[in-house]
């Protein structure tokens, strides 16, 4: 357990947060007292603490909307390299997180190599060199935190020495490139440069949104065969007929769903197109896909008239939707699960056994199309309106809208 604790700091420790940053920091870098009393005020400084002596801070600023502003990070000389930084940095990321992660950024010199290390290992890139203020002022490396997931070519890296600025500053200007770590090189330290790879967003959501229209379109078709074979059917159970007719239904609005996805990527007005997609995909799947297979053993069953292959078909069909269910593949998955969603899914893979059943022994089939119908209504409706959005959809860097 920590010999310390960390909270927020409040007006009463004012006095000893002076204290702190005049024994730990350089001059230049303690904040004005107006800066220091407003920050404490909106709670933006994070302290760590032990025996009521201040050990460490964390002072943040929010210059403008969406952007938080790490401008001292310091900790007490007497108690450095025991973790109290890094549990502090850790703290006040978490505390800024939100549905759209802010801008996180600090400024460290190329020559603090603690700061530097300190930051990276907390999830920092150095972006860019910028120069001081005043004559004679040296520069510093901009750190962000990472927001989302970025992928670096691992054959595009480099060392740059810490004291080769100028080399520093052509390493950083290209905008794919970062600061990713710094290491020991012969008789100093390095910073390694990587190159990341440029994703644009406007690419990917189109590519997901035309992959959406191509899936539902061909769910589509298929629904439409059968249901046209259970029209020519004499047999064909009525009930199962109107629920290829909703799945019809569903598959379709799932697909004007997903044209207004792409409707909303050419426009870039709102930055609702992870809704939308959210929208089409719980829409196909429990309206039009899972309708459709659970529809497969009944089909057979008039098409076959033999109770011992629909019987297997549709246990075969039972195991590979409850396998499916519990796979990284299943739009269940992307969302939190409680015990009611278990049991929604466990009846929604025993639906194609016990229709099967009941239709090769020619008992009515009405309450399990009741019982199917209000499952799968029961889960669309829990991921529309009580779940937030897919899993890593709210991560995808937003539009900035001006």
């Amino acid at each position: 357990m920590a010999a310390w604790s960390t909270r927020t700091a409040d007006s009463a420790d004012l006095a000893q947060l002076r204290s702190l940053l005049i024994d730990s920091c350089e001059p230049s870098d303690i904040p004005s007292p107006t800066v220091l009393d407003r920050a404490v005020e909106r709670g933006a400084v994070r302290v760590a603490e032990s025996g009521g002596a201040l050990l460490g801070c964390v002072v943040a600023e929010t210059p403008s909307l969406g952007h938080v502003r790490l401008s001292v990070i310091a900790v007490h000389t007497s108690v450095r390299r025991q973790g109290i930084a890094t549990q502090l940095l850790a703290e006040t990321v978490k505390a800024n997180r939100a549905s759209e992660p802010p801008l996180i950024s600090a400024l460290a010199g190329p020559e603090d190599a603690a700061l530097s290390r300190l930051l990276l290992a907390c999830g920092f890139l150095g972006t860019r060199l910028m120069r001081g203020n005043g004559p004679g002022a040296g520069v510093h490396i901009h750190y962000q935190h990472k927001s989302r997931v970025a992928y670096l070519d691992p054959d595009a890296r480099h060392l740059v020495p810490v004291s080769d600025q100028e080399q520093l500053a052509e390493s950083l200007a290209p905008s794919d490139h970062a600061v990713t770590a710094l290491v020991p090189l012969g008789d100093g330290s390095a910073f390694e440069i990587a190159r990341f790879e440029q994703d644009d967003p406007a690419t990917l959501q189109s590519g997901e949104a035309a992959a959406g229209i191509a899936f539902a379109g061909s769910i589509l078709a298929a629904i439409t065969f059968l249901l046209g074979f259970a029209f020519s059917s004499t047999r064909f159970p009525d009930d199962v007929r109107l629920l290829l007719i909703g799945a019809t239904f569903s598959t379709v609005l799932s697909l004007i769903v997903y044209a207004s996805a792409s409707g909303e990527l050419a426009r870039i007005r709102s930055n609702s197109f992870g809704k939308i997609m959210k929208w089409g995909n719980v829409l196909s799947e429990y309206g039009g896909v899972l309708p459709f297979l659970i529809s497969l053993p009944v089909t057979y069953a008039q098409a076959s008239g033999n109770p011992w292959t629909t019987m297997v078909l549709a246990l075969v069909l039972s195991a590979a939707i409850a396998w499916y269910e519990q796979s990284e593949f299943s739009i269940a998955r992307r969302f939190r699960r409680s015990p009611g969603e278990l049991a929604l899914m466990v009846l929604t893979a025993a639906s194609p056994t016990v229709g099967a059943g009941l239709v090769a022994a020619n008992a009515t089939s009405w309450p399990w199309t009741t019982v199917l119908v209000v499952t799968l209504s029961a889960r669309t409706w829990l991921y529309l309106f009580h779940r937030g959005a897919e899993a890593d959809i709210a991560e995808r860097r937003q539009w900035q809208i001006r």
